[in-house]
């Protein structure tokens, strides 16, 4: 097992030295590398298929199919215009804008959901303006990230942590307990990118004019399909509110919403629709869900854990500041549901050993793996979903572009969440 451990650990720093790199595509290097975790027998070729999050991808294919269809319609163009017209078409205004829009939506649906909406928008927008796309897009990567920590629903790790601990109070005391700092980390993040990109996304007056002069009634092209599109796109919406209590899976409403707009649009948007899903990000999922696996199998992630708990000696104070500061740096580089999926069972474990208070581990493990997720292009699912996206729009957002924004900011983010913690659970 020991040699097995190592190989999975050499295989995933090359893979991502590779992605780092960026001299091949990032699908190819991380299907390359899950090839051979199932080669190098870390994993049989059935557990690599197990460790494949079908919910995370039945979700992304069926919001693809959705968005895709709605977009046709006319409305993501309709709001670009109208949003840009309320701020007054100033471009640092827009900016502010767009990030609240995607974190609050972030919060009350799934992050990936959010920046399939918004992403259409904000090309929209900049297009009109002849503005830089990156720093609108950089920045509601990161404001989807902050946004999902709010709430039980927004993020997965929060998902995965509001399952398997009832005693924690479920989805209001996610947002008692989550909100606040998830607001105040916005509101410091959206400050910093108003300053930093107030420079760079600079337009001219006769273009603002242009903004302000459009009707944006007239972007609507097809008013039956918007009518279908946003009856499937509200019913869609209230699955993933309700699908806990119905023990439904959200891949299912997804996919179920996806081929219900199929079915009232009629199959000859079928093959258009099925073509326009981002398979390459698919199967770059498909890759680090593999790669991680073999961390996962071979016990180094949990390894890893426990070391880390058992440093602090299972005091609370330092433990659960540990466990917030590891989960933000692990979640940056490796995906956060299988080192969530390790932890929970540990601090549960720590309850079973006669650790009284357990709430603000909890806590500090939600906090620290959605925040985390904005380290990297990698971190989470909203981060590379962005990045495909904008790939197939012309404009790559390279792995070291975003890292420079994004690491310092997530940092200052787990500062900011070290002091919350610290003052509320622990003072």
């Amino acid at each position: 097992m020991e040699q097995q451990a190592v190989w999975a650990v050499a295989i995933f720093l090359i893979t991502y030295g590779f992605i780092i790199a960026e001299k091949i595509h990032r699908t190819i290097v991380a299907m390359a590398g899950a090839v051979l975790v199932v080669a190098f027998g870390i994993v049989s070729q059935e557990e690599a298929v197990h460790a494949i999050d079908f919910n995370t991808l039945g979700l992304l294919t069926g919001m693809m199919i959705i968005v895709h269809i709605t977009s046709e319609t006319g409305i993501f163009r309709y709001l670009a215009v109208k949003s840009a017209k309320i701020a007054k078409a100033d471009p640092v205004r827009i900016l502010v804008a767009l990030n609240l829009i995607t974190a609050i939506a972030s919060a009350f649906l799934d992050n990936v959901t959010t920046v399939l909406l918004m992403v259409p928008v904000t090309f929209s927008i900049v297009r009109q303006l002849k503005l830089p796309v990156m720093p609108f897009l950089i920045s509601e990567i990161i404001s989807s990230n902050i946004g999902g920590t709010a709430t039980m629903i927004g993020d997965p790790p929060n998902i995965m942590i509001g399952s398997r601990v009832e005693e924690l109070g479920g989805f209001i005391a996610f947002i008692d307990n989550l909100a606040l700092i998830s607001a105040a980390i916005l509101i410091v993040t959206l400050v910093i990118f108003a300053f930093m990109y107030r420079k760079q996304i600079q337009t001219t007056e006769d273009l603002k004019q242009n903004m302000m002069k459009m009707d944006e009634r007239l972007e609507i092209g097809d008013k039956k399909l918007l009518i279908k599109a946003l009856s499937v796109l509200g019913l869609t919406i209230a699955g993933f509110f309700l699908h806990q209590a119905l023990h439904i899976e959200s891949a299912t409403v997804a996919l179920a919403g996806a081929f219900l707009l199929l079915l009232l649009t009629g199959e000859h948007k079928l093959e258009h629709s099925l073509a326009k899903v981002e398979w390459t990000t698919i199967f770059f999922f498909v890759g680090l869900f593999v790669l991680v696996s073999g961390l996962e199998f071979t016990g180094v992630i949990e390894d890893l854990a426990r070391a880390a708990i058992e440093l602090t000696g299972g005091e609370i104070a330092p433990t659960a500041i540990l466990i917030l500061w590891l989960s933000a740096i692990a979640s940056a580089f490796i995906d956060n549901i299988p080192f969530v999926a390790t932890m929970i069972p540990l601090i549960q474990e720590m309850g079973a050993l006669g650790v009284d208070d357990l709430e603000p581990l909890w806590w500090s493990l939600a906090l620290g793996a959605c925040l985390g997720g904005n380290g990297t292009l990698i971190g989470a699912s909203a981060n590379v979903i962005v990045a495909g996206l904008s790939a197939k729009e012309g404009h790559p957002i390279s792995f070291l572009q975003y890292l420079k924004v994004g690491f310092p900011l997530m940092l200052l983010s787990i500062v900011v969440a070290t002091a919350y913690v610290y003052l509320r659970y622990l003072a």
